[in-house]
């Protein structure tokens, strides 16, 4: 069993110049984003600094430990930068992994220069957590599939260049007889709304109204999307992780420095030992989280078996985690972190979805239960 008992010097310096990246290119450039909406400079520099590539390296393999420490170092100076980065590379693995050369070649080097952007559509009305139970048709004609239905809580939708979609080609039930597709965002009959979120986020819906693709945008073989799906989520699973480990160190650093700064009763709030406990707490949970993300990083780089449940499991306790370090710092903060446009405030808002999306808190408790019977 792979255990890595703390980072290495290259690792750390990374993340730093990660860091150090992400808060004088990229947090500019969210700050004059408008909310929900598409950042496309954002994703622009993104590309520019060489950040997508290491979501889509020319060999090929990405590593999830790379991507844990990506995600976090970014999410810990801007959550905007790393959502729009997560979201490349979401809806652009499966090409890389499943694509054709041709299909490789022409979105690839546009998502890893942040000229084209990307959506993973699988989620339905009918059909979140229970991701088998999809709907969306794909009726055979003469040329392919029309694709027929709609999609609903899809990041970058309606606004991606490119839709990896997962639409049901046979009369198989369950997972069995789903397949992914490659749709441009410009195929005639695909259409869309955007949604109004809590968190910043750009999130709309996808409808389908007999949408064309042949055979040359499949995205694996027909009947294996489900599969497609999962290996992607298992991959991108730990580094959700990540990015709840790195919303809950920028939460905790600023309660640090609020419980210092601050006086009430004669002297600072760190001497008060009800919020010097809670800082105690709110550190151990967070450091705790993030050995749980490495490990399953780690352990999913080395091929080791068993990591949907390791994935599982950083995910579960890293979201929940960060739900609680950024509440609690919220309250040794006060009225001050409920003021529109504080940090508190925005993650706040921000660390509520990953306990739902990319499989829900109740899920992840589901699939670390069968792993323990496998």
């Amino acid at each position: 069993m792979t255990t890595p008992f703390a980072l290495d010097g290259a690792q750390h310096a990374w993340c730093t110049e990660l860091r150090t990246l992400t808060a004088r290119h990229l947090r500019p450039l969210a700050a004059r984003g408008e909310p929900g909406r598409l950042n496309r400079p954002l994703v622009r520099v993104l590309g520019e600094l060489g950040l997508l590539s290491v979501l889509l390296p020319a060999t090929g393999t990405v590593r999830a430990m790379d991507l844990c420490l990506l995600r976090e170092s970014l999410a810990r100076e801007c959550t905007d930068a790393e959502t729009a980065l997560a979201l490349q590379g979401l809806g652009a693995w499966p090409v890389a992994r499943y694509g054709t050369p041709e299909q490789r070649s022409r979105w690839l080097p546009e998502v890893v220069a942040g000229r084209a952007v990307t959506a993973f559509a699988l989620t339905e009305p009918g059909a979140g957590s229970d991701a088998a139970a999809l709907a969306l048709r794909a009726e055979p004609d003469a040329h392919g599939w029309r694709l027929t239905g709609e999609k609903c809580w899809i990041s970058n939708a309606p606004e991606a260049d490119l839709c990896t979609v997962f639409a049901r080609t046979g009369p198989a039930p369950g997972a069995r007889g789903v397949t992914a597709f490659l749709v441009p965002g410009d195929r005639p009959g695909l259409g869309g709304s955007r949604l109004d979120m809590l968190g910043p986020h750009p999130v709309g819906t996808l409808t389908f109204d007999a949408v064309p693709v042949g055979p040359g945008d499949g995205g694996g073989e027909v009947g294996g999307g489900f599969g497609v799906a999962m290996r992607t989520l298992d991959l991108f699973r730990p580094s959700v992780g990540a990015f709840a480990v790195g919303m809950a160190r920028a939460a905790l650093a600023a309660a640090v420095a609020h419980a210092g700064e601050r006086r009430a009763f004669g002297g600072p709030l760190k001497d008060l030992q009800a919020v010097s406990h809670q800082l105690a707490e709110m550190v151990t949970r967070t450091e705790a989280a993030a050995l749980l993300v490495y490990a399953a990083a780690a352990a999913y780089d080395a091929g080791e078996p068993g990591t949907a449940g390791r994935s599982a499991m950083a995910k579960l306790f890293a979201t929940e985690t960060a739900q609680f370090v950024v509440d609690a710092a919220v309250q040794i903060h006060g009225a001050c972190a409920l003021r529109h446009g504080h940090l508190l405030e925005h993650l706040y808002r921000e660390v509520r979805a990953p306990r739902i999306y990319e499989g829900a808190t109740e899920v992840q408790r589901t699939v670390i239960a069968r792993e323990l019977y496998r």
